[in-house]
């Protein structure tokens, strides 16, 4: 998917994303085949995956770092990204997780922030991201016996 913009990472670093944490990667599948997949990880606030190398540590963070979304070309338009995030989302909720971050590329900026996410501006890209790649982060929202919602 993001070939053409150098961000191509291989197949081992990807696998060692999803190695590093498979309770917060998943995949997508509709009817035989993959229909897109999410590597999630958790990275200290501000930090993220260097895309030269495959992960070679894991940390122990209230933070959940959104590596990679991918939907199969042909299936894009269907709402099927949102149905991987939300999921994803309930997963941190569920795991107490106190944020999501992530790094927009390819001028993906405003899909991510519908989805609530907002830029970060003390965060320093480096590693490969690409021109106009953005931090962002978005609150993880935990629901509170007797809040709003009791009873909804």
């Amino acid at each position: 998917m993001y070939a053409s913009a150098s961000l191509s990472e291989g197949i081992e670093a990807l696998r060692s994303r999803g190695r590093a944490s498979p309770a917060t990667c998943f995949v997508l599948e509709t009817g035989d085949r993959v229909a897109g997949y999410v590597l999630a990880l958790p990275y200290p606030r501000f930090r993220y995956p260097d895309l030269t190398r495959p992960e070679e540590r894991t940390y122990d963070s209230p933070h959940l770092h959104l590596h990679d979304l991918v939907i199969a070309d042909d299936l894009r338009g269907r709402g099927l990204g949102s149905r991987l995030l939300r999921h994803l989302t309930v997963t941190a909720q569920r795991s107490s997780y106190e944020r999501i971050s992530l790094v927009a590329v390819g001028g993906t900026e405003s899909f991510w922030a519908g989805h609530g996410y907002r830029p970060e501006p003390g965060a320093e890209l480096h590693g490969g991201y690409g021109d106009g790649a953005v931090y962002m982060s978005c609150p993880v929202q935990h629901h509170r016996p007797g809040g709003p919602e009791e009873g909804s």
